[in-house]
């Protein structure tokens, strides 16, 4: 089992002074994240500099805001049987656009396809494959989102040809939590779904499964 951290558009100090301070609280787990992918948009070297007190292993893609020109623009990561790839999602168009990330997903050779950009969460299951935006860490503005944004980040459990993936929002000051289970599929002849799962709020004692990360304010 891999639990990675899937966060970014957190643009950080031009749109926003920092995370929420719950979910910095949430992400105080030493040793339970292993590794942390991040969309792009990170913005400053402090907050990437926090991003590796969380976990030493960090992979980053550079976004349209981001300044580090070492940064690639796209990268593949591989856990056993499934490759995760990651770019942040401007050269994507239509933005967030289902098709166009199949086309990109299958260039890359990728199950799993992680974007960022338009800062609302989603995930999704198209053509066998399963794309996930973490949405903004922060709740950052965006130009492409005329709703209200959520502050939101993700954690995926992965398990060999599994990945069950847990989607923390902050709404109204609560800490949210939804589960999304995805499994590769190796025969193209049959679909497979992805399954949401509404949890209650549960209390905050740091056990080993995501899911129960949410906060208790005290």
């Amino acid at each position: 089992m891999v639990l990675v951290l899937v966060i970014g558009d957190l643009h950080v100090p031009y749109r926003v002074h920092d995370l929420p301070l719950k979910f910095k609280k949430l992400l105080v787990v030493p040793g339970k994240i292993q590794q942390i992918i991040c969309t792009g948009n990170v913005c400053d070297k402090e907050t990437f500099d926090y991003l590796r007190t969380i976990a030493a292993d960090v992979h980053v893609v550079r976004g349209d805001y981001d300044e580090f020109p070492n940064w690639p623009l796209s990268k593949v990561i591989t856990h056993g049987p499934l490759r995760i790839g990651v770019l942040h999602g401007h050269q994507v168009i239509p933005v967030g656009d289902a098709e166009s990330l199949s086309i990109i997903a299958r260039q890359m050779d990728a199950d799993i396809l992680l974007t960022g950009h338009t800062h609302r969460f989603e995930a999704i299951e198209y053509e066998g494959k399963f794309f996930v935006n973490p949405g903004s860490a922060t709740g950052a503005y965006s130009g492409f989102c005329t709703e209200d944004i959520k502050p939101s980040f993700v954690l995926m459990d992965i398990q060999g040809s599994v990945v069950v993936t847990y989607v923390y929002r902050l709404v109204d000051g609560d800490v949210k939590v939804d589960k999304i289970e995805y499994r590769k599929n190796y025969d193209t002849s049959k679909n497979w779904t992805v399954q949401l799962f509404k949890t209650d709020e549960l209390e905050l004692n740091r056990p080993s499964s995501p899911a129960e990360w949410t906060y208790v304010q005290h």
